[in-house]
C-alpha cells in the first residue's frame, strides 16, 4: 500500500522517468554521442527508483499469489522431506525480533531506492538561509513562488530530424526531473503583505518588495486543506526534521545520506566476504606452499591496524566513495578467510569430497559445487554482522573529513556538520545519528536470527 501511494503522488515523475528511460535507450542506439552529453547521474537515480517502485509491487503480488495457491492446494499439505535451506527459512521465520529488523532494513533500503520521489527537497538546495536556516523540527514556512525558473534552462537543440527530437524530448524531460516537476523558483520569507500591485515580504533582517506580475499567480485568495486563506503565489512547506546552517532539509539529506551508507556496506561486504570465501576455500583445499603463504598475508593484515591502514590510504590518494569502498573491502576479508579455511580443512577429509576425487572431478568442480556451498554458514552469519560494522566504519571516515566529501550527504558527514552546534541545534546530529544506530542494531538482530536459524542445535 506504501508503494502504491508513492506511484499515485508522485506518478507524473515516475511516467516522466520511464518515458526518459525509452527515449535515452532509443537515442542510446541511434546517436550515443548526444546521449553523453546531457546524461547526469542524477537522472539515473531517478530510472532506478522507478523500476523498483513498480518491481517491488509487483513481486510481492506474484509472491502472495505463489504462497496463497500452495496454502489451499492439496499439494501444500503433503508431508514431504524438506531441504536444509527450507528447515534454515522456516526456522529463521520463527525468530520475532529478526524478521522486525528484516523489516525495518527492507524500509531502509527502499527509502535509498526511492529517494529522489520521496524526498521533499533536494539535498543541495541552500535556499535563502537567512529565513530556513537552523529552523527546528516541523517548522513551517512560508514562500513565495517566482516566475523565474528553479534552475538553468538547458537550451534546446536547434534542426530538424529524429534525432533532434529525441534529444530535446530527453532534454525537456531532464529538465522536469531534476526541479521534481516544480520548475518554478521560490523565496521563503518570514512574512509578507500585499500592498496594491506590490508584494513586501521580510527576510531575516532584510525588507524588499516585488511586483505580483513577476510571481507565478495573480494574488487570487485561496483556501488550503490546512484552513489557511492565502494568495495562489503563496505556498507553505514544512521541514520535519528541521535545517541545518544553510537551510538545507534534513529529512532529505538523511534520506539521500542513506543511499551512500547502505550501499557502501552492501558492497564492501559483497566484495570482502568474496574475496574471504575464495582465499579460505583455496588455502584450505590446496594446502601446502599455498595455504602458508596465503595465511601469513592474513596474519600480517590482521596484526596491521585497519584504521591506520584506511587512513594512510586515503590521505595518499585523496577522498573518493570508489577508493572507501574498495579500501573497506581489501581490509576486510581476512576474518571470513580464516573461518572458511577452517571449514574446508574439515570437510576436504569427509567421504563426499573423497567420493567425488576418486570419480575424478576437477579441483574447481569439487570447491565450487562441493566445498563452497558447505561453507555458506558461517560466511552469512559473518557478513550480516559485519554490514553494521562497515557502516560505523563509513560513518566514523565521514566524520572525521576523509569519507565522502561534502555536499554529497552521508550520514557520518551530516553528524559532522552538526556537531559545533549540538547543544542548541539538535537536530542536525541527531536524525543520523539515530539512522546509524537503528541500521547497525537491525543488522546485528538479523546476524543473531540467521546464526541461530542455521544452527541446528539453536532450532528447538
Amino acid at each position: 500500500m506504501a508503494f502504491l501511494l508513492i506511484l499515485f503522488i508522485k506518478s507524473d515523475l515516475v511516467l516522466i522517468s520511464f518515458r526518459s528511460m525509452f527515449t535515452a535507450a532509443t537515442l542510446f542506439f541511434r546517436a550515443p554521442d548526444a546521449l553523453k552529453e546531457i546524461f547526469t547521474s542524477e537522472i539515473l537515480e531517478f530510472w532506478i527508483g522507478a523500476i523498483y517502485l513498480i518491481a517491488v509491487p509487483v513481486s510481492l503480488v506474484f509472491a502472495g499469489q505463489k504462497i496463497f495457491k500452495k496454502k489451499t492446494s492439496k499439494e501444500g499439505y503433503e508431508q514431504t522431506e524438506l531441504s536444509l535451506g527450507k528447515i534454515s527459512f522456516r526456522a529463521f521465520m520463527r525468530q520475532t525480533v529478526a524478521l522486525y529488523a528484516s523489516a525495518v532494513i527492507f524500509i531502509l533500503y527502499s527509502t535509498a531506492f526511492l529517494a529522489p520521489f520521496i524526498a521533499p527537497f533536494s539535498p543541495y538546495d541552500q535556499q535563502d538561509f537567512l529565513v530556513t536556516a537552523y529552523q527546528p523540527p516541523f517548522a513551517r514556512l512560508h514562500a513565495l513562488v517566482l516566475k523565474q525558473p528553479k534552475t538553468l534552462i538547458i537550451p534546446l537543440q536547434a534542426g530538424s530530424g529524429t534525432t533532434v527530437q529525441l534529444v530535446n524530448s530527453l532534454i525537456s524531460d531532464f529538465q522536469s526531473l531534476k526541479t521534481r516537476n516544480e520548475p518554478n523558483t521560490v523565496r521563503f520569507v518570514d512574512e509578507y503583505r500585499i500592498d496594491g500591485t506590490m508584494v513586501t515580504y521580510r527576510q531575516g533582517i532584510r525588507t524588499k518588495t516585488i511586483a505580483i506580475d513577476e510571481l507565478a499567480g495573480t494574488g487570487t485568495i485561496t483556501t488550503r486543506a490546512t484552513g489557511d486563506r492565502e494568495p495562489d503565489f503563496v505556498i507553505a512547506r514544512t521541514f520535519i526534521f528541521g535545517t541545518d546552517q544553510y537551510g538545507r532539509d534534513i529529512l532529505s539529506r538523511v534520506i539521500y545520506g542513506s543511499k551512500i551508507s547502505l550501499s557502501i556496506g552492501f558492497l564492501v561486504v559483497l566484495i570482502s566476504v568474496s574475496l574471504g570465501t575464495i582465499i579460505g576455500v583455496s588455502s584450505g583445499y590446496f594446502g601446502g606452499w599455498i595455504d602458508a603463504v596465503m595465511m601469513r598475508i592474513v596474519d600480517v593484515l590482521i596484526a596491521f591496524p585497519a584504521l591506520f591502514l584506511i587512513l594512510i590510504i586515503i590521505a595518499t590518494f585523496g577522498n573518493s566513495i570508489y577508493l572507501i569502498v574498495i579500501t573497506l573491502s581489501f581490509t576486510g576479508w581476512m576474518g571470513v578467510a580464516r573461518i572458511v579455511r577452517s571449514q574446508v580443512l574439515s570437510l576436504k577429509e569427509q567421504e563426499f569430497i573423497l567420493a567425488a576425487k576418486s570419480l575424478g572431478l576437477s579441483n574447481l568442480r569439487i570447491i565450487f559445487r562441493h566445498l563452497a556451498p558447505n561453507t555458506l554458514t558461517p560466511v552469512i552469519i559473518a557478513a550480516t554482522l559485519r554490514i553494521g560494522s562497515i557502516i560505523l566504519t563509513e560513518a566514523g571516515l565521514s566524520f572525521l573529513g576523509l569519507g565522502v566529501q561534502p555536499p554529497t550527504p552521508s550520514w557520518g558527514n551530516i553528524i559532522n556538520e552538526g556537531r559545533d552546534s549540538l547543544l542548541n541545534y539538535w537536530w542536525i546530529s541527531t536524525f543520523p545519528g539515530i539512522a546509524i544506530l537503528t541500521t547497525v542494531v537491525c543488522f546485528n538482530l538479523i546476524g543473531d536470527g540467521v546464526r541461530d536459524a542455521l544452527d541446528p542445535r539453536m532450532r528447538g
